[in-house]
């Protein structure tokens, strides 16, 4: 194998491995917002996402928006659609779940967060089915895109470049606008926050909005992506992100951002020049080491400038 076909290898895996460390980097950025607010991780998040691909599926075969509009933009419409109905399930979710054990033990809002995956899994279930549910295939064009002598699918592309944009808008949100601040303010001291005149339960919904529509974007990309869905595909997802929120630093926005793309990356090319066998196990260990040498994360140290 020459030197230049050894180097598209590398460059189509990281290629790839950028485009999944992208989605795992929207649900982690549900799992570190709630976490930087509250201190609670929503171990229903990735029940949250599986939502979001269902209704993804649900409303592009109800609605047959490729029909009415083109595919980029009928996709675009799509993932608003569907980022507004999984931001208001995350909004019920704290309502119902999370806001009347505010005040109780932290274990109980943790058990609460599992009924809540338990009972969500168990709805897409019976809503649904047990089997697997399959993408339509020709939403956009299956045409690859040349860069630099390398052709990379055009999906691939529009995924990642959808990630990037997604977090970018996010961090500004955050950092830039008057709810932003508040957001900051509401994880640093809570208390502080409401004599400074902030409504903390409207700065917890709008999170609560925010992390959920995320994750419901990054559901509709894996069904647009890999094509097919089902109803377990949230905990190993899920689990893969909150492991990424980890690696970058737990409630830590820009950590969540590295944490997701680098665990992707960790993934493809240890898929590719080890074993697809030990993808998973080479990412955790990855994870392991790295909070060997810094328990905090990558980016976790600066408490005060965390979300």
């Amino acid at each position: 194998m020459g030197l230049w076909s050894l180097m598209e290898q590398f460059f189509q895996q990281l290629t790839n491995g950028l485009a999944v460390g992208g989605i795992y980097a929207l649900i982690a950025l549900g799992y570190t917002m709630v976490y930087g607010v509250l201190k609670l991780i929503n171990f229903a998040h990735g029940d949250l996402f599986t939502i979001g691909a269902y209704l993804g599926l649900t409303l592009l075969t109800s609605l047959a928006l490729n029909d009415y509009v083109g595919g980029f933009l009928g996709l675009f419409i799509l993932a608003v659609m569907v980022m507004g109905l999984v931001g208001i399930i995350g909004i019920l979710l704290e309502r119902t779940a999370y806001r009347p054990l505010r005040q109780s033990p932290r274990l109980s809002a943790v058990v609460s967060a599992l009924g809540a995956s338990i009972f969500f899994q168990n709805a897409i279930m019976l809503i649904y089915g047990a089997k697997f549910y399959v993408y339509p295939q020709d939403l956009l064009p299956v045409v690859p895109i040349n860069i630099f002598g390398l052709s990379i699918p055009l999906m691939r592309i529009i995924i990642l470049l959808a990630s990037v944009v997604m977090m970018i808008a996010l961090y500004l949100f955050v950092q830039k606008t008057k709810i932003g601040t508040a957001i900051r303010a509401a994880a640093i001291d809570q208390g502080a926050a409401r004599l400074m005149g902030i409504d903390v339960n409207f700065v917890i919904m709008i999170v609560f909005f925010i992390g959920p529509a995320l994750g419901g974007a990054a559901g509709l990309m894996v069904g647009v992506y890999y094509g097919q869905i089902n109803f377990t595909m949230g905990w190993i997802y899920g689990l893969k992100a909150f492991t990424a929120a980890i690696l970058g630093g737990i409630g830590n926005i820009p950590g969540a951002m590295v944490g997701g793309l680098l665990l992707g990356v960790i993934e493809a090319l240890g898929a590719a020049y080890i074993s697809i066998a030990w993808k998973d196990a080479i990412a955790f260990f990855v994870l392991i080491l790295i909070l060997i040498v810094r328990p905090t994360g990558l980016l976790g140290e600066r408490v005060a400038e965390k979300i």
